[in-house]
């Protein structure tokens, strides 16, 4: 309860809130860009730390948004962290433009993906479309993806079921696997 009420005091311009908060987050944050660095970018010269104060500090720049609770924060961290991944994929791809795209196997997308930044970027195209049609089935593939959180602290932050984050997870690896292969 005590990150809500920061996280609240801190929307309201608290920077004492943001100090305070920072360290009782830190952790966990860590956690979240240690699994997405070492399933998607092993490869990647930004370690953890960096990646985790680079999304803080994004989070914290955006004066107008309002954390409502814990799972909003975290929701906007995974996000952040995706951006800033997806960002260092562009910039990679830009680097290897003469490279021929190939057919793209969607498990292998969500097992090892670092080797080809096409697969990043078609399946940050693919969540910005899934957004649209159901923002809870996106929010569980960036935190499972994006973050590299499990199944059980998914449902945590998303005061869900694990059932329902299960399901919500075999739809969306549904429905990227359609799609996947027509983004490329």
């Amino acid at each position: 309860m005590k990150i809500t009420q920061l996280l609240i005091k801190a929307g309201n311009g608290d920077t004492h809130a943001y100090n305070e908060l920072y360290p009782l987050v830190y952790e966990k944050l860590r956690i979240m860009a240690q699994k997405q660095l070492d399933r998607e970018y092993s490869h990647l010269t930004m370690c953890k730390t960096e990646l985790v104060h680079e999304a803080y500090v994004k989070m914290v720049d955006h004066h107008s948004v309002n954390f409502h609770d814990r799972a909003h924060f975290y929701a906007i961290a995974a996000r952040s962290m995706r951006q800033i991944l997806v960002d260092y994929a562009r910039r990679k791809k830009a680097a290897k433009r003469e490279q021929i795209p190939t057919r793209i196997d969607p498990d292998a997308v969500f097992q090892q993906p670092a080797e080809h930044e096409e697969h990043i970027l078609a399946l940050n195209e693919l969540l910005i479309k899934l957004k649209d049609l159901d923002e809870r089935v996106c929010t569980v593939v960036e935190y499972r993806f994006f973050a590299g959180l499990s199944i059980e602290e998914t449902a945590a932050i998303m005061e869900l079921s694990t059932a329902t984050v299960n399901r919500d997870w075999i739809k969306a690896r549904a429905w990227l696997h359609q799609h996947l292969n027509n983004s490329v």
